[in-house]
């Protein structure tokens, strides 16, 4: 029933709900989204359209392959020497959202690159005939079309990252929290 999705934590069966745990997911998920989503689509405009053959490129290439091949563990370990650790974020839903948009960030650069592929090159010819630059040309032509394609990436890579437990425990998430995430700072 409805109670079970609005009520807390309770020793009581009948009384006992997720309200807590589904807040901080909602929070996290979310948070990882805002976070991944503008750097994957960045780094995958730049891949594509960009950086075809430069050195930065190829070393970017590199990275993407090794990072989606890491397990997740390793990306928690990562997180916690890096956000929690270093940058001072303590166990919070930021650091934790960090570190899952760090995990997904491969997928949804791939998943981005893919989708700009499959724009047909007479749309880029007709933009650029007109008179568009080629910011203008990706910005209103190009990524409009892609979008269906970075939506799924990015849904599989909010899938990934809901059903990741492992970079969360590592960073030192609770497994009992008794209250709701208020900000992005809370634990």
């Amino acid at each position: 029933n409805w109670a079970f999705l609005t009520n807390i934590a309770s020793r009581r069966a009948e009384d006992a709900g997720i309200y807590h745990a589904l807040a901080g997911s909602i929070w996290v998920i979310a948070l990882t989204a805002v976070m991944a989503l503008p750097a994957g689509v960045a780094a995958a405009i730049y891949l594509e359209e960009y950086g075809t053959n430069s050195r930065l490129a190829r070393f970017i290439e590199l990275n993407i392959a090794n990072l989606a091949a890491v397990p997740s563990i390793i990306y928690g370990l990562l997180g916690l020497g890096l956000f929690v650790r270093m940058m001072g974020m303590g166990r919070s839903v930021l650091a934790g959202a960090a570190t899952l948009a760090l995990l997904v960030l491969p997928v949804v650069i791939l998943s981005t690159r893919a989708a700009l592929r499959t724009v047909p090159k007479s749309i880029r010819e007709g933009s650029y005939a007109l008179g568009a630059t080629k910011w203008q040309t990706i910005w209103h032509q190009v990524l409009p079309m892609a979008v269906p394609g970075v939506l799924t990436g990015l849904i599989l890579a909010l899938s990934r990252a809901i059903g990741e437990t492992a970079p969360l425990i590592s960073i030192g998430a609770l497994t009992y929290i008794p209250f709701a995430p208020d900000s992005v700072w809370s634990p």
